[in-house]
C-alpha cells in the first residue's frame, strides 16, 4: 500500500467479496509472509508461511458465507505507530442454515510495516475485535445470551457499588488526607479542591 488509509477499504472488500483467485492475490500482495491473524474464533501465530493460514481462514469465511454484505464505516490511521483502525459492519449469512443472518460490527486493528526500498506498507498483523454480543451473533441465539448477561452484570455492578460503599468512602478520605485536601487529576491542569468530610 502506498496510502494505507485510502486503500484499506478496497483491500477489505477484495478479501471478503471476491473470487478465490483475487482473494489470494490480495493476501499475497498486502500481507507479509509471516503475518498473523487473530479473531475470537481462530488465530494463526506469526512464522514464515503463516500468510497461507490467513488465506485458508478467508477461504473458509467465504465458503461459509458466499455473499457477504460489508461496509467499511470508518478508518483511522496512526502513522507514528503504523496502525490502522477500521470499523466494519457486515451481514454474515451461513448458506446451509436457512434464514440465518448475523449483522455484526467490529473493529479491525491492522499493524503495518514499511518497506523503505519500495516505499510501500504491508500488513503484519490483523486483530479482529468484536464486542461479546457481536461475535455471539455467529451462533444462533447467542446474542440473546450476551444481551441478558450484560444486564445481569450491570445489576451486580450496581449492587456491589451500593453494598460496598464504605470502600469508596475510605479511599476518598485517605486520598484527601494524603494530598492535603487537594486531588490532582492526571491530564488536568487545574486542581479540584475537595473538602474533608
Amino acid at each position: 500500500m502506498e496510502n494505507p488509509e485510502n486503500e484499506i477499504p478496497s483491500i477489505i472488500h477484495n478479501l471478503t467479496q471476491t473470487p478465490p483467485s483475487v482473494q489470494r492475490q490480495t493476501i499475497e500482495t498486502y500481507f507479509t509472509p509471516d503475518a498473523s491473524f487473530l479473531h475470537p474464533f481462530c488465530r494463526t501465530g506469526s512464522f514464515f508461511g503463516s500468510r497461507w493460514l490467513i488465506w485458508m481462514i478467508y477461504r473458509w469465511y467465504k465458503i461459509m458465507s458466499p455473499h457477504i454484505e460489508l461496509t467499511v464505516t470508518s478508518v483511522a490511521y496512526d502513522s507514528k505507530n503504523l496502525i490502522l483502525y477500521v470499523s466494519i459492519s457486515q451481514v454474515f449469512a451461513i448458506w446451509f442454515i436457512p434464514f440465518f443472518r448475523a449483522p455484526v460490527s467490529l473493529t479491525t486493528v491492522l499493524q503495518l510495516t514499511h518497506d523503505p526500498s519500495t516505499e510501500k506498507y504491508y500488513i503484519t498483523k490483523q486483530n479482529d475485535l468484536y464486542q461479546v454480543d457481536q461475535f455471539l451473533r455467529f451462533v444462533p441465539g447467542g446474542w440473546l445470551f450476551a444481551f441478558v448477561w450484560q444486564f445481569v452484570a450491570t445489576g451486580f455492578s450496581v449492587l456491589g457499588a451500593l453494598l460496598l460503599w464504605p470502600v469508596s468512602y475510605v479511599e476518598e478520605n485517605l486520598m484527601l488526607k494524603q494530598e492535603g485536601g487537594t486531588v490532582r487529576h492526571v491530564g488536568i491542569d487545574e486542581s479540584l479542591e475537595l473538602k474533608e468530610r
